[in-house]
């Protein structure tokens, strides 16, 4: 397939596929608890742990209390004291949770984002910052909680991918049916694509991508692929990407 004819089928299905009808409990995402309460520190909480089952993701996302954000930490202590999805134990779930509370505290996460992101209107950068306050806030390390939260690479270049914090960003920043956009001063041109294994491999196929390894080289060529398509909303391709490779449609 040319890249001519592969971007007129993926323009047709990021059309399609901006309703909200393609979140469901038929079609899990976690973008579904996300949208339902509109705030930034519950949608992180939702995207962090968006690895794994999606069905799973959504079960254990619904099992969670999100008014304990606004609680004392011993309550959230006492509460979330048997929660636990996969590689985090409940102390990570408490972790999380703690530590976000904390930063509502001081600032709210889009400035946080936007402290490290204004110097050069890079979106990296703008991690970097806000994983560094998270770790500082409430310092917490665990395997399971390491994981959760990332950690800044020494090397960008080697980095991985940063699949659910890119996501995350894609909700914050964009607005369409699908997207919240409650950000407003971080630039939409400016986002990253979240690779996961079903974007890589439907990029592959599709002769976006040439990079065969999974990481952050890889994401920053897939972006540039699609600025030359739409330079001021890239990232505007991942859902349709990634359902199409989630449902397994021939291409």
């Amino acid at each position: 397939m040319r890249l001519s004819e592969v971007k007129q089928l993926l323009d047709a299905e990021v059309s399609r596929r901006n309703s909200l009808t393609e979140l469901s409990y038929e079609k899990p995402d976690p973008l579904l608890i996300a949208s339902k309460y509109q705030d930034e520190s519950i949608a992180l909480i939702c995207a962090l742990f968006a690895y794994g089952n999606a069905g799973q993701i959504i079960k254990f996302l619904e099992s969670l209390d999100f008014s304990l954000l606004d609680e004392d930490e011993e309550r959230i202590k006492n509460r979330l004291s048997s929660h636990y999805y996969r590689f985090q134990k409940p102390e990570d779930v408490i972790a999380i949770f703690i530590a976000l509370k904390r930063l509502k505290e001081i600032d709210s996460i889009e400035n946080i984002f936007y402290e490290g992101y204004k110097k050069e209107h890079h979106i990296l950068d703008g991690l970097w910052h806000f994983i560094d306050r998270v770790k500082s806030v409430y310092p917490h390390a665990t395997r399971g909680y390491n994981f959760l939260t990332g950690s800044v690479p020494e090397k960008v270049n080697a980095a991985g991918t940063y699949k659910r914090y890119m996501m995350y960003l894609r909700w914050m920043i964009r607005k369409d049916e699908l997207d919240m956009g409650l950000w407003t001063r971080i630039d939409k041109k400016d986002l990253l694509m979240p690779l996961d294994t079903h974007t890589f491999a439907v990029s592959r196929k599709l002769g976006l991508l040439k990079r065969k390894s999974y990481d952050m080289k890889a994401v920053l060529e897939l972006t540039d692929r699609f600025r030359q398509w739409d330079k001021n909303d890239p990232v505007k391709y991942d859902f349709a990407l990634y359902r199409i490779g989630q449902e397994k449609i021939d291409i």
